[in-house]
């Protein structure tokens, strides 16, 4: 396994990344409301949009394929305190790229580690309701088919 995977920060990093790519735009507009003092950012690259090339693989494991495009929108940012934060996300709302930037360099500080972790934490809430109604909602359409035998073989 390459060590960097195995560094239980680049872990936790990882998802904070994917719940911050997931945050509405709402979502990330209260949390930078509840930051005290906002912070002085500069923009390194982007904020940019772009596409990116989404390839598969013939039943999941075989040969790759190129499936299509994605809209992709990227920012990297640097704080005053000279952290630097990545954020990357589906779709084409540079504001929420940037955002989401903002958000991951801020993670590590003390003035906004605690905003970023109610704001992930409210991302993940909101996830896992949309996906247990989400189940619900196909449960309900399940249908179950069996075999009946019949006596003869």
């Amino acid at each position: 396994m390459d060590a960097a995977l195995a560094d239980p920060e680049t872990g936790r990093r990882r998802q904070r990344m994917g719940l911050l790519a997931r945050a509405s735009a709402a979502e990330l507009e209260a949390a930078w409301a509840a930051l005290d003092v906002p912070p002085e950012v500069t923009d390194l690259r982007g904020p940019e949009t772009g596409l990116v090339m989404l390839t598969g693989r013939i039943g999941g494991d075989g040969a790759r394929f190129n499936l299509g495009e994605a809209t992709v929108s990227r920012s990297t940012v640097r704080l005053a305190s000279g952290r630097i934060g990545f954020g990357q996300l589906l779709g084409s709302d540079r504001d929420r790229a940037r955002r989401a930037a903002v958000f991951d360099a801020l993670a590590g500080t003390e003035e906004g580690g605690s905003v970023v972790e109610r704001l992930c934490a409210a991302v993940e809430a909101r996830l896992i309701d949309e996906r247990r109604r989400q189940e619900s909602e196909t449960a309900s359409t399940r249908v179950d088919f069996f075999t009946l035998v019949r006596g003869e073989d």
